[in-house]
């Protein structure tokens, strides 16, 4: 096993057994919810908004271990930006994750990329991306990998 592997398994073994930001927003500004058809990976997303920054994040529901981990990094990841940074973000892991963007403007979040050897995970680790995306573009419809 080489050093990315060791690091993706650890991070993503860390983020599941503790997932950061879990848990439900009552007065959010917007409610995403998402599904993984392939996986049964289940999760609603709460983001606040204000002034157009995400102010606060979290997410519930249950999922495989890369879902889980993704979604808790998710959260770390854009909680503060502003929504258009938030936006560029989503767009950044989604082309890394799919191998189409460089992948080392993401720190941490680079480790998630290491899904693209095991094709059938990768929509484990974009649902909760795709769920803040929706979120953020004012969508209001069940997200879906399929």
């Amino acid at each position: 096993m080489n050093d990315l592997d060791e690091l993706y398994q650890n991070v993503i073994l860390d983020h599941n057994r503790s997932p950061r930001n879990r848990g439900v927003i009552e007065h959010a500004s917007c409610k995403q919810e998402g599904y993984n058809p392939l996986c049964g990976d289940k999760l609603t997303l709460y983001v606040e908004i204000v002034d157009d920054r995400v102010v606060g994040i979290k997410f519930d529901g249950e999922g495989c271990a890369i879902s889980t981990a993704s979604a808790s990094m998710l959260t770390e990841a854009i909680k503060g930006k502003s929504v258009g940074a938030a936006r560029a973000l989503i767009e950044q892991f989604h082309g890394a994750v799919m191998g189409t963007e460089d992948a080392q403007p993401l720190g941490k979040l680079k480790v998630l990329t290491g899904v693209r050897a095991f094709p059938m995970r990768v929509k484990c680790a974009t649902l909760a991306w795709h769920c803040a995306g929706a979120a953020l573009r004012g969508k209001n419809e069940t997200v879906t990998t399929e």
